[in-house]
Parts: structure tokens; sequence; C-alpha cells
């Protein structure tokens, strides 16, 4: 609370000062632009570094989904937080490990590195070799998260609510607690280790990706033990060959209908840490499946419906299967309809170019982007999905953002063709 406080006061005061200046120069300036601008990013980020838990989630996705609409100086800073946050020193290491695996839990490894290879919002991970010679990665969880997942959740919310930046009249309270609920799943390490299973299980025989094992004598509610798998951040393939970027593209967005429409299971956190890609096997290799969510058989089928109709460019039925879907109901204005539905309209510019589409070649991102920014400012009506919608919309996006980052081409002809 004292963090929160201080940062809120600190970013206050830093937009009072712009926005006087603003004035002074005769321009009235948005609250948005005042607020996002490079030093409070550099605030924020200090800060969720050091928080961990759901006030640095928040910071992670902000910087992986709103990157593209931000200033570049506020989203270089952000993005620092996708798996460097502050780790945990070696003695609260160890109380960790201790009070998990027992107080000799070193003599059941042959080599453990303390210093993490990845340090995020809700764990660290670490490398170790065990006494059997299993090269294993140890998931270790902040001590307290979870305690603090319900308190953190409130803290941003009047942070949210004290920077002006929402819509009266939305209510968010429960978009915020599914956050809540995801956030606790996600810090059940146990839960996830079952996750793991599952997706390995539907992934079986699915060339052309590699997934970690469970090791099972190593999962507890704070340890999550899988084996070490190698590869490179999916990013540092940007300056890779055209035909590997198109191919690790196609087959993540392929892996993404196979989730909705086959497997009613999904991996929703696209956050690039969760993505690495092994140049000896050309394999991609999967990560993390502690945001893993269960969608409801009969979402596929609307799914389609709005597929099908956004193909057709079939208006009334595109608006029915909305409707059905919770994205807005029989009462929206007809401005705002039109806006929502020109947003859908240039979404689906990929899926209905009927053949290759380049993500590196469009603007795509930034045309959502503006026409998302003008709803925004027209508050009269202020429509919220469900909670399920707003996860698969994120997971989309994050495809859409990562073939784009790759400049990647995809037959999304070929790719749809399964589910038309």
């Amino acid at each position: 609370m004292a963090r929160m406080g201080g940062l809120a006061a600190s970013v206050a005061g830093n937009v009072a000062l712009a926005g006087g200046r603003e004035l002074a120069s005769g321009r009235r300036p948005k609250i948005s632009d005042l607020v996002m601008t490079p030093s409070n990013a550099a605030r924020l980020t200090k800060q969720l570094s050091q928080m961990r838990g759901a006030a640095m989630k928040m910071g992670q996705m902000l910087s992986m989904e709103a990157a593209d609409l931000m200033p570049p100086e506020f989203a270089d800073i952000l993005s620092s937080l996708r798996s460097d946050a502050h780790f945990m020193p070696p003695k609260q290491l160890k109380q960790v490990l201790s009070s998990n695996l027992g107080a000799g839990f070193m003599k059941r490894f042959k080599q453990f590195n303390v210093h993490p290879i990845a340090a995020a919002s809700i764990g660290q991970v670490h490398r170790a070799t065990t006494k059997d010679g299993r090269d294993i990665a140890l998931k270790v969880q902040y001590p307290g998260v979870r305690d603090s997942i319900d308190s953190d959740l409130r803290n941003v919310a009047s942070l949210i609510s004290m920077s002006g930046m929402l819509p009266k009249g939305l209510d968010i309270a429960p978009m915020l607690e599914e956050a809540r609920l995801q956030l606790h799943d996600e810090a059940d390490y146990e839960r996830e280790a079952q996750f793991l299973t599952r997706y390995r299980d539907l992934m079986e025989g699915a060339d052309g990706f590699t997934l970690p094992t469970l090791q099972e004598d190593f999962v507890t509610p704070d340890i999550l033990g899988m084996s070490f798998v190698k590869g490179i951040a999916i990013e540092d393939l940007a300056t890779a060959d055209q035909s590997l970027r198109d191919h690790v593209a196609t087959e993540l967005i392929k892996l993404v209908l196979r989730e909705l429409f086959q497997f009613g299971v999904m991996q929703t956190d696209p956050n690039f840490a969760n993505y690495r890609y092994d140049y000896d096997t050309g394999n991609i290799v999967l990560l993390d499946f502690g945001a893993t969510r269960l969608f409801a058989p009969e979402m596929a089928g609307q799914y389609k419906a709005v597929l099908h109709a956004g193909m057709a460019a079939d208006q009334p039925a595109l608006r029915q299967a909305f409707i059905d879907i919770g994205l807005y109901d029989d009462k929206i204005p007809p401005k705002i309809e039109a806006v929502l539905l020109n947003v859908f309209e240039m979404a689906m510019a990929p899926l209905r170019a009927g053949g290759v589409y380049d993500f590196g070649n469009t603007d795509l991102l930034g045309e959502l982007r503006e026409a998302g920014l003008d709803m925004a400012d027209d508050r009269s009506y202020v429509p919220l999905p469900p909670v399920d919608t707003l996860f698969l919309q994120r997971k989309v996006g994050g495809m859409y953002l990562l073939a784009t980052r790759l400049k990647s081409r995809v037959d999304m002809g070929a790719v749809l063709a399964p589910y038309l």
C-alpha cells in the first residue's frame, strides 16, 4: 500500500506539472498523454519489479499487450518486467526450498544454480542437476505472493481509479474478480503441474513443439519441477530467415485455433517469455501453463459462428453472433455498434486475405489502436465483454503482435480451412 501510495503521488505530481505546462502553452492535454510518460514509466517499472505478484503482473501485461499503444520509450522501460523481476536473496530462497523440500534439500542435487535463469511476477526459475542426473528447471514461488494477491489487486484498482483514465460508469469489478481468480490459479503450482501434463497429452504426436516433462518428485504448492528445455527467446527470431519466421508464426496461430476449437482449453498468457525456439530440433518450446483456462463446449460453436459471419461479411449474422457471445446487447447505441463492427472488420483483414498475409507490411495494429482510442473517447456506452472472451482476445491479440514483431507471412487461408 505504501509503494502504491508513493507511486500514485509521484505520478500525480508529474501529471499536474506537465498538465500545467501544456495549459500555459494554450493546449488542452489528454490525461492519458500526461500519465504515460517515460519518467512515469521508469517509476512504475521500479516499483512493480520490487512488488512482484499481482502488481507486477499488471506491468507485464501493459508491456506486452499495450506496447503499440504507448511511446516506444515507455514500452522499452516496461518490457524489462517480462523476465527481470527482483529475485530472492539467497537466504530467502533457502527458506522456501527448505520448507518445501526438507532441511536437507541440497542432498537431492548434484548442482543447484543459486542465481535464477528467469525471475518474473510470481516466481523465479533455477536450473539444477538432481542426484540421479536429471537436468531440471525448478520454479520457486516468492513467499507471500498468494497471500498478497487480493490486496495487490485492490491497490491496483485504486490506482487505476485515481488515474481518471477509465470511462465513468464502467464497472471493472467483474474483470478484477476474474483477474484475482486467475492469479490465484497461476500461483497454484500443483494446478499448473496438472495442466502441463494435460497439454503434453493433447500435444502428443504434434510435430514441431517441445514441452517440458513434469518432475513429480519436485512438485509442491510453492515448487514446480520440470525438465530443462533449451531454446532462445522467441523475439530473437526477428532477424532469422523469413521462412523460419513464417513457420513459427503459422504454427503458433494454428495452435490457438486448436486450443479453441479442438482442445477446449487454452494457455491464455501470450507473454513472449512463454515461447522459445530450439535451433537444434527446429521445435517451438512452450512454457508456463499457470494461466491455462477451460472453455465451455458451446464457446467453440459460438466463435465458429463469428468466423463464418465475418468471412462472409454477413453483418446481421455477425451482430447476432456478437450478442450470443455477450460482446454487447441489443441496447447498444448504433454509433458504438458501428465502431465495434468496424474494428472487427479491420481485425478480419488477415483472415480474409484468402492466401498469404504479410504481417510485416501492414499497420493493422496501429489502425486498431486508433479505432480503439476513438471508441474510448466516447464514454456514453462502455461494453465489457465476458471474461472468457477477454482472455481469448488477449491470446489472439498476442499472436497478432508476435507475427507483426517477426514480420511473418502466414497463409491464413490454409490455417483457417479446417474450421470453415
